[in-house]
């Protein structure tokens, strides 16, 4: 299994990966499937200044991603990212989903980003565990907060710490840095 920054040739894996998940799962929010266009899109956006990785299986196939996107809108939250993790059906419980996470955390720490949130669509036991794996912890619940399939659904939110946020006594944290791969594009994540 290797990890690389993702393409946006890789759009078709991806969509075949998340597309039956928001089809078939309340997981995702999301009501229509987006497709490879749209993955792509996405792909090009997020890493103008996000990191988006893959994981690749033994016989060169996408098994997994993982990103980040930004929190919020507002300035003060600009230290702060959302992460998400998605793995193909048949490479669940393999551990990809904690490697691409260790790797993305990594990352996102090393840019100088100071917390990590996740919103779990609830009940997910498989999701709480991968991310409680990795360091995150619950933070709170939105009861209701989204209707798909049928019902009302619960979100919880986790978050996680990339760096202590030592007090600045007045002094700006420095800004996080825009990501940019090391790697050729397509290459290995180091």
């Amino acid at each position: 299994m290797a990890l690389r920054v993702a393409t946006p040739e890789d759009a078709e894996a991806l969509a075949a990966i998340y597309d039956p998940v928001v089809a078939d799962t309340a997981i995702s929010f999301e009501l229509e499937p987006p497709g490879p266009e749209e993955m792509r899109r996405r792909i090009v956006a997020t890493l103008a200044r996000l990191p988006w990785l893959v994981s690749v299986d033994a016989r060169g196939c996408v098994d997994g991603y993982a990103y980040a996107s930004r929190h919020r809108e507002r300035a003060a939250y600009r230290w702060a990212v959302d992460v998400s993790a998605y793995v193909r059906e048949d490479a669940r419980g393999k551990g990809v989903g904690r490697r691409l996470y260790t790797r993305l955390l990594a990352e996102l720490a090393a840019l100088g980003y100071f917390q990590a949130c996740a919103g779990i669509a609830l009940p997910n036991a498989s999701s709480v565990a991968l991310h409680e794996a990795v360091g995150f912890r619950p933070a709170g619940i939105y009861p209701q907060i989204g209707y798909k399939l049928g019902r009302w659904r619960d979100v919880g939110w986790w978050v996680r710490p990339l760096q202590a946020a030592a007090d600045a006594h007045g002094n700006e944290p420095p800004q996080p840095r825009v990501f940019v791969a090391l790697a050729p594009t397509g290459g290995a994540v180091p």
